[in-house]
């Protein structure tokens, strides 16, 4: 059968299982863009090649399946790279598709020319231009197994194609099946596993942390906390896995749980900056068991006392099933005092989320807002947070969510394309989005793509007319001189209203529950909320503005500093 090589790229693409591709069109890629829905392909296309990646990154971390983007040459690839980036950092498997000029033209100066494929190459697993139409199957799969991590850590995978290839004629088959992934399908061996249980049931303080690669591993998770009652912790890419009212679940003393733990199982996370880099000026007294399916999950900064690479899932309920056997020695008047004071943490800081509705300027305080955001909206929600302040507000109080946020790479500007996309991925569940009024200026034109595509998605907007974590570092720590950290005072509701959302501005306390409720019965909508710029955020008390030498945080860069002494 002969077409295409355009044709033969949708074609690959419907036979992996994709159903949407999220892009911008452009003169590069549109002998692609045109043959998806043939392939039964919706197109979800967006006003800025960035948000497209955003919004393939946020179906790969809701659904465990690759996204895919589609950009066109040029300034369309240079849009679309702080999102590979951003997928690069969170290892999510994005497969991003470009063009290129033709091949006649190339090294001539041609329109929109640049070398994409090297560009790309130091944030993403596999970049490549194809060249011959003869290469296309084995580059295509090359790709795909490449983002879903067959050869190392998931991530996003890169290919553009000269436009006249796109043109040429092809004939022959394209490859039928994706290669099983060699490390999730593995299991640690006998004696491995032996020994993790040996460690387990020697801890007295064991500590579980899970990351990005536990998702999926909700039911194995909780067998295991059940099996073996210990301290857990989530990070926000595993958010929602275990219930915030588990008894083994202590987040409101992540930091003493962290110091006291002599034994730390780690299950599909990295030692990054957020976990101290794995110190042990964060963890003076633990060993580490390391699990996961990929590289970074199971190495890095601090390598395993004993690390477990294979199927999260299959390995713990393997570890359920053998510490049932086992007496535990835990320090049970540890576990309980940790247990206890976290309840009583949490339920002082929710009681105490509308006791101040305002600060001396006015504003809502953001607590106040998220306290009874957290009140209405559902349990089941998908909750989207972006930006400084507000998102380190968000993280501490709405718990318990499927969540996504900025990441690790702390990338402002994904709350309203994630929101787009999850609400068109889920539209059986609520999807809100939390956003500061800085943040939000990144992707506001795709409440235009939100409205177009039906994503019915509530947008709160925690607008202090300012970058506040900046400004605040700006007070405190040079001198009060306030430089480009203020906005101007913009009508965001006006601005969506416009675009076709609900919308409404919330400047009165006692107004916002009913402008809640309002917004949840007419999405798309948008609440324009203006915020106190008072109030400091967690993260802003701790330091993380202002970028400490050897750790993210203040006292962990102490700790650091004084082992190095």
């Amino acid at each position: 059968m002969s077409r295409q090589v355009s044709q033969a790229i949708a074609e690959y693409l419907a036979s992996r299982g994709v159903d949407r591709v999220y892009g911008l069109c452009g003169g590069h890629i549109q002998p692609i863009w045109d043959e998806l829905p043939g392939q039964g392909i919706r197109v979800i296309d967006v006003r800025d090649e960035r948000a497209a990646v955003h919004m393939a990154q946020a179906e790969a971390e809701l659904t465990g399946r690759p996204g895919v983007a589609l950009v066109t040459a040029g300034p369309g690839f240079t849009n679309a790279l702080t999102g590979i980036a951003n997928a690069h950092t969170s290892r999510a498997p994005v497969l991003i598709l470009s063009g290129i000029p033709p091949r006649p033209q190339m090294g001539m100066g041609a329109l929109q020319e640049l070398p994409q494929a090297e560009m790309a190459g130091s944030v993403t697993r596999f970049a490549r231009t194809v060249m011959h139409s003869r290469l296309l199957a084995v580059e295509l799969e090359k790709a795909m197994s490449s983002c879903l991590g067959n050869f190392g850590d998931p991530g996003p995978a890169y290919l553009d194609f000269p436009t006249d290839l796109l043109r040429e004629s092809l004939s022959g088959q394209l490859p039928s099946a994706i290669p099983s992934l060699g490390a999730a399908c593995s299991h640690p061996a006998d004696h491995e596993m032996d020994r993790a249980l040996d460690m387990f049931a020697a801890a007295s303080r064991p500590l579980i942390i899970s990351g990005g690669g536990a998702r999926g591993s909700a039911e194995a998770l909780n067998e295991l906390l059940e099996a073996w009652d210990c301290l857990y912790l989530d990070t926000p890419e595993s958010r929602g896995l275990v219930v915030d009212s588990h008894p083994c679940f202590v987040p409101a003393v992540r930091g003493r749980a962290m110091r006291e733990a002599d034994l730390v199982l780690t299950v599909g996370r990295s030692l990054d900056y957020q976990l101290g880099y794995g110190s042990s000026a964060v963890f003076p007294k633990a060993r580490f068991i390391r699990l996961g399916s990929a590289p970074a999950e199971v190495g890095g900064n601090r390598p395993g006392d004993l690390e477990l690479t294979g199927s999260p899932p299959a390995i713990l309920q393997t570890l359920a099933k053998g510490l049932r056997e086992r007496q535990s020695l835990q320090d049970r008047d540890w576990l309980e005092e940790l247990r206890l004071k976290s309840r009583q943490k949490l339920e002082e800081m929710h009681q105490s989320l509308l006791e101040q509705p305002t600060g001396s300027d006015g504003g809502i305080d953001p607590r106040f807002m998220l306290g009874w955001l957290r009140r209405i909206i559902d349990p089941g929600a998908i909750v989207v947070s972006d930006g400084g302040d507000i998102l380190s507000f968000s993280r501490m109080i709405m718990t318990g969510y499927r969540s996504l946020d900025c990441g690790s790479f702390g990338c402002l500007g994904v709350g309203v394309p994630y929101g787009v996309a999850a609400a068109l991925l889920h539209p059986d569940s609520q999807t809100v989005v939390i956003s500061g009024d800085g943040s939000f200026g990144f992707g506001a034109m795709e409440l235009e793509t939100c409205v177009r595509h039906g994503a019915e998605t509530l947008f709160v907007i925690a607008n202090n007319k300012a970058w506040n974590i900046e400004r605040n570092d700006q007070l405190q720590n040079f001198g009060g001189r306030i430089l480009g950290s203020e906005l101007a005072d913009s009508d965001y509701a006006g601005f969506a209203g416009s675009l076709g959302l609900y919308a409404e501005t919330v400047t009165d306390p006692n107004a916002l529950a009913g402008a809640l409720g309002r917004a949840l019965e007419h999405l798309p909508a948008l609440l324009d909320i203006r915020t106190t710029r008072e109030v400091f955020s967690p993260d802003g008390l701790s330091g993380l503005a202002q970028v400490p030498s050897y750790q993210a945080l203040n006292k962990w860069d102490e700790l650091e500093r004084s082992n190095l002494s």
